[in-house]
């Protein structure tokens, strides 16, 4: 029996983000992601203003009259959720912690994505993969996965983005739209992402809290590393540390960019202390106008 707390979260999220897709994303979604190609659709007689190369010689030969193939577009996409939950991801220090939001972004691609009859799976890792629901259609499934998203428990202790990607390789046969949440926090997971990019179209989704980015003067703090386990005491209140793990900060952004723009990923920059709402329109709105420019 699921506590009524939870579902009262699972409604919340359910609520807010499907009025999201309706009011702002409506149309946005399905004009970016395009289906797997063109599927035969039905032969018929041949019209004047029809291309040549759509004729079916074997057809034609046998009647006795020029026919050709026509083909549909084949709109339906499989979107694999891909859910970063180490330990890191458990960290906030404003409105809400990074899972908390990753979820509700789940939340919101998965509405969008049944609402264009496509299918949702999830994937769920840290350095090893915690959860796997294979894609299917339907409110009900995407609630499971909004439901997991928000409070499965992960064992794993640290980060590894390359086996998740190797692992949807492995699972998928067929090219999905893989939007992959993480903080990026881990290593050696480029080529991967460059290998999974050319089977898939992969989306990254960073999620950053702001004492990722600064730390504030508070004195002398106790901090831990979340996924190592490590504890050190640092002094807030030294300006030069300040800075220095500013620039740090502001380093490891700007090399994660150009790891994203080597292998042709696209990226959506969201944090804890902001409304993600602009940063998935402004997303949606690039990628729109570049497709419309190839």
């Amino acid at each position: 029996m699921i506590p009524k707390e939870v579902l009262k979260n699972i409604r919340r999220i359910q609520i807010t983000t499907s009025r999201m897709v309706t009011d702002v994303f409506a149309g946005q979604y399905q004009s970016v992601f395009k289906g797997k190609g063109m599927e035969f659709d039905e032969v018929r007689q041949y019209q004047p203003g029809d291309e040549i190369r759509s004729i079916d010689w074997n057809v034609t030969a046998r009647m006795g009259a020029p026919y050709i193939k026509k083909f549909v577009e084949e709109r339906e996409l499989t979107v694999m959720l891909m859910l970063d939950m180490s330990p890191s991801s458990f960290f906030g220090t404003s409105k809400q912690l990074k899972m908390r939001l990753a979820a509700e972004i789940c939340s919101l691609l998965a509405m969008a994505a049944i609402k264009n009859n496509d299918k949702v799976g999830f994937i769920a890792f840290t350095d090893k993969i915690e959860k796997f629901i294979p894609p299917r259609k339907g409110l009900r499934h995407v609630l499971r996965i909004v439901s997991e998203a928000l409070y499965f428990k992960p064992s794993g202790r640290k980060t590894d983005i390359a086996a998740a990607l190797e692992y949807l390789n492995r699972v998928t046969t067929r090219k999905t739209v893989a939007f992959v949440i993480s903080d990026f926090y881990a290593p050696d997971f480029k080529n991967m992402l460059a290998v999974s990019n050319k089977r898939h179209d992969i989306v990254a989704i960073t999620v950053t809290d702001p004492r990722e980015l600064e730390l504030p003067d508070t004195g002398i703090v106790m901090l831990e590393d979340l996924e190592s386990g490590e504890s050190f005491t640092v002094d807030t209140s030294d300006r030069e540390l300040r800075e220095r793990y500013s620039r740090d900060a502001g380093q490891r952004q700007k090399d994660r960019e150009m790891l994203f723009r080597s292998v042709n990923v696209d990226s959506i920059d969201v944090r804890t202390d902001m409304p993600y709402a602009q940063s998935l329109f402004r997303f949606f709105k690039t990628r729109e106008r570049r497709l419309r420019i190839r």
